[in-house]
């Protein structure tokens, strides 16, 4: 993997992660003006959760035509200057963290204590074609977003501010993807996500808890891949109707403490899946594929790495809505039986 540096004309960071050496980055033509992003968060005084306020982010970019798609290389509109590329990465134009927005004044409003938003999220654009996907893509293409998201997870956790990095993709338009190009996020928070907080709590109660789930679930009958180094499987306590997680059988905080042998591994391993989710339904599977990574400060060696792949569609042409009792109380209810979802996922072809 070959890693080039540039700016794009509004100053933002680029990032290009190519397969060959010899990338001479093309300049920004747009002329755009400085970002001036405005990202509050506040915290909830009844659950003390964070809660983010980005005004800025009603006026990004909702499912352009594929001849004006900001992801392309180097059309008019493309945030990638240059005519092809193998993966890029670019700092967001509306981004929900970053760490150029000012401070509130005043911290503390109606009971309300609030601070900037700082921190930093990242396009990961997977490939330079349009009309493809994650799960299409040759080994060596995903084994290269495998060390785009370890390169990224590394320099982005040694910012100041930052307490957690999230790798995901959204994919599918009844998730609320606004981009149709292969492509994935990063999130640089200013604090430890609600998630986090309750696993850690977890955690720290029960300790070696992630060995015990992962050796417990190798043994049941919800596993759905598996190899030398990691182990996909349907949880036990899955809320969605097609769930999976992957695992790696080494107990690593994050993405950029992967050796090179499970790097390897999991770009064969995790296209293996997309194509089984896939095939589920005959369709492309509208998910959601979030990479759980410890924390940077404390609690870091409490959580191991590990990805939570998820979908809204419970059948063919229906889709799970999240209603009173998940929206309101987070109490979830699956009507798809985990271990049925897993013989599903394993007998499917995976392409």
């Amino acid at each position: 993997m070959h890693r080039t540096r540039a700016r794009l004309s509004d100053g933002r960071e680029i990032v290009y992660y190519d397969e060959a050496p010899g990338r001479a980055p093309a300049a920004d033509p747009r002329g755009l003006p400085p970002v001036e992003p405005v990202c509050e968060v506040r915290r909830d005084p009844l659950t003390g959760d964070h809660v983010t306020i980005t005004a800025h982010r009603n006026a990004r970019t909702f499912l352009p035509p594929a001849d004006q798609c900001p992801l392309c290389p180097g059309g008019p509109a493309s945030e990638v200057p240059d005519p092809s590329y193998d993966v890029a990465v670019f700092e967001n134009r509306f981004p929900s963290f970053d760490v150029r927005t000012p401070p509130p004044v005043p911290p503390l409003v109606d009971g309300v204590e609030r601070s900037r938003g700082a921190g930093r999220c990242e396009v990961v654009c997977f490939t330079d074609e349009h009309a493809t996907s994650m799960s299409r893509l040759p080994v060596s293409r995903v084994r290269t977003v495998v060390d785009a998201w370890a390169d990224r997870t590394a320099e982005l956790s040694a910012m100041p501010d930052v307490e957690q990095v999230f790798v995901f993709e959204n994919r599918g338009v009844e998730i609320g993807v606004t981009l149709h190009h292969p492509h994935g996020q990063i999130y640089a928070y200013p604090f430890v996500t609600p998630r986090t907080g309750r696993t850690l709590a977890q955690a720290a109660a029960r300790p070696g808890l992630f060995g015990d789930v992962l050796m417990a679930e190798r043994a049941g009958s919800r596993v759905v891949l598996s190899g030398e180094h990691w182990t996909a499987y349907v949880p036990a306590a899955a809320r969605w109707p097609v769930e999976v997680h992957l695992m790696p059988h080494r107990h690593v905080p994050d993405l950029a403490a992967l050796g090179s042998a499970e790097r390897d591994e999991l770009a064969v391993l995790y296209r293996d899946l997309l194509r089984r989710c896939d095939a589920l339904y005959g369709a492309p599977l509208p998910y959601v594929a979030g990479w759980h990574q410890a924390p940077v400060g404390e609690g870091r060696d409490l959580v191991r790495l590990h990805l939570e792949l998820f979908s809204v569609r419970r059948a063919p042409g229906k889709i799970k809505y999240l209603a009173g009792s998940e929206s309101g109380m987070a109490a979830w209810i699956n009507d798809v039986p985990p271990e049925d979802a897993a013989a599903r996922l394993r007998a499917v072809p995976a392409g």
